[in-house]
């Protein structure tokens, strides 16, 4: 799935890039100037491109959730905010039953849970 998303980037950043070349041609511009835009607009392309592909990738990663309780140390060291004295206690405290529990028990505070709340969850 994620090759095919990659693979559609990559067409959207070279449709764009067609797109912007076609735009600077005109038959009354001179060499250098035809140069000098074809530039630009190659810039603004793979720009544009790689923020597509950053926000794409950020996306499929927010998608993913962690179980606390099955979770490996890298595993919660990857949530925003989770050192690893924190990871430590989370795979201390296991097993959780919800992982709201995680403030409950004083393993996270309620402000830095707020920032893995929608990629957690406590299975069992």
């Amino acid at each position: 799935m994620q090759s095919l998303t990659l693979r559609r980037v990559c067409l959207i950043a070279i449709t764009l890039l067609f797109a912007g070349i076609t735009a600077c041609t005109n038959s009354k511009d001179n060499p250098d100037e035809i140069r000098e835009r074809t530039a630009e607009a190659t810039a603004t392309v793979r720009r544009d491109a790689k923020a597509l592909a950053e926000g794409v990738k950020e996306g499929m990663g927010r998608d993913k959730t962690i179980d606390v309780n099955k979770a490996s140390r890298e595993d919660l060291l990857s949530l925003p905010g989770v050192t690893e004295h924190e990871a430590d206690r989370i795979i201390a405290d296991r097993p959780f039953d919800h992982a709201h529990d995680l403030v409950t028990r004083h393993v996270l505070s309620e402000a830095e849970y707020a920032k893995v709340r929608d990629q957690v969850i406590a299975g069992h």
